[in-house]
């Protein structure tokens, strides 16, 4: 891999980071407001807050960090197949463990950590594999067309 490719995955390794931090505080945010103050159970508690963060780095990073243009649908499908695996091993897991006593901020910590990493590898490497920074292309594209049909 060329310098200039590694630095272009370095900034998109960080843009990805960046991102997972505002949807950690989704997270984070919602979770302890679900099982501290409304004091659901820890699944539910991690469930509705792993979807509120999901939507939200999804959305964001798809744009910004992966820049696709590829089909929405068929990234979102992907994505659920991750999360069809990933959320039911990672919320029977952290009930048991926070059953076993480790308190549920902490199992919810860990959990988001291993969150991140499978995601940015899964995202990367599976559903954007093919289609990193289409969406950059297809804009200069329409603007040499643009460009085209001034002159």
């Amino acid at each position: 891999m060329q310098n200039k490719e590694k630095f272009k995955e370095l900034i998109r390794a960080v843009k990805f980071t960046l991102i997972s931090l505002s949807a950690g505080i989704i997270q984070i945010g919602s979770f302890t407001l679900f099982y501290e103050l409304f004091k659901w159970e820890y699944w539910l508690a991690y469930l509705v807050s792993l979807l509120l963060s999901i939507i939200w780095n999804f959305t964001i990073n798809r744009k910004l960090t992966f820049k696709s243009a590829g089909n929405v649908p068929k990234a979102m499908a992907q994505l659920l197949g991750f999360y069809a695996v990933f959320t039911p091993v990672t919320m029977l897991g952290g009930q048991w463990v926070e059953d076993l006593g480790v308190h549920g901020i902490i199992v919810e910590g860990v959990t988001m950590i291993l969150n991140f990493v499978l995601e940015f590898l899964f995202c990367r490497f599976v559903i954007y594999r093919d289609s990193l920074d289409t969406a950059e292309k297809g804009e200069e594209k329409n603007l040499k067309e643009e460009t085209d049909n001034i002159e």
